[in-house]
């Protein structure tokens, strides 16, 4: 069965443009004018994946954004004639997975949808000490971690950082190497990124466990988790 793509955009061209080549790509597309029968849709028939436009006129895409993360993980691309860099650290602080600016390249959107659906399919491995030692748990089939026997509330860039963080505990991994694993196009976004959903993911770590911080800062080098719950400073 194809996978389907759900289009929330108010400028026909657009949506044409984009139903036309995910549909040659062998997607089935939906096309939504409205935020308010963009969240009816997804109610009603999750689809894989969610090309939103932030200017629609009856609703910010961002606003459409928190309201879908309240239910659901599918992931997002904002679609935006706006290009500061405000805008593209609100979106995805609240949870995009990708920010494209118009105009654009059907063809590049469609390869896009493509890689973001291939990393949520992928099956990640947690390779590490047994349950008992350590504070976390990952459960990749929800997309979900669990820290003290608590799951975390986690955007879908914090979850991805995390768990890159969590496959290779003790390691240092610079701001360039968490990028090219979490980001389809890494090029496209920039280092303070990464600074900032560390930020959120410690402060949620933090009030579950005051005091700790498993999350380790080398300075010039990257980060690396620490798998012990010891207080672990910054």
């Amino acid at each position: 069965m194809a996978e389907r793509i759900l289009i929330i955009e108010d400028e026909s061209a657009i949506a044409d443009a984009l139903v036309y080549v995910l549909g040659t790509e062998g997607f089935e597309v939906q096309w939504c004018g409205l935020a308010g029968d963009g969240l009816k849709a997804v109610q009603e028939h999750p689809p894989a994946l969610v090309i939103l436009d932030v200017g629609l006129p009856d609703q910010s895409g961002f606003e459409l954004c928190r309201q879908l993360r309240t239910f659901s993980d599918v992931p997002v691309i904002f679609l935006t004639a706006r290009k500061e860099e405000i805008d593209r650290i609100v979106g995805l602080e609240i949870g995009a997975d990708d920010y494209v600016v118009k105009p654009f390249s059907p063809r590049e959107m469609a390869a896009r949808v493509k890689a973001i659906l291939r990393r949520s399919r992928a099956t990640v491995l947690l390779t590490t000490e047994p349950a008992t030692a350590t504070p976390f748990q990952l459960d990749e089939q929800r997309k979900r971690i669990c820290y003290h026997g608590v799951w975390l509330d986690l955007t879908r860039y914090e979850y991805l950082i995390l768990s890159t963080l969590l496959r290779r505990p003790q390691h240092v991994l610079s701001r360039a190497q968490l990028m090219d694993a979490v980001w389809d196009d890494p090029g496209a976004s920039f280092d303070r990124a990464v600074d900032t959903h560390i930020k959120g993911i410690r402060a949620k770590l933090n009030r579950i466990a005051p005091g700790e911080d498993p999350i380790r800062t080398h300075r010039g080098l990257g980060y690396s988790l620490e798998m012990q719950a010891a207080g672990v400073r910054r």
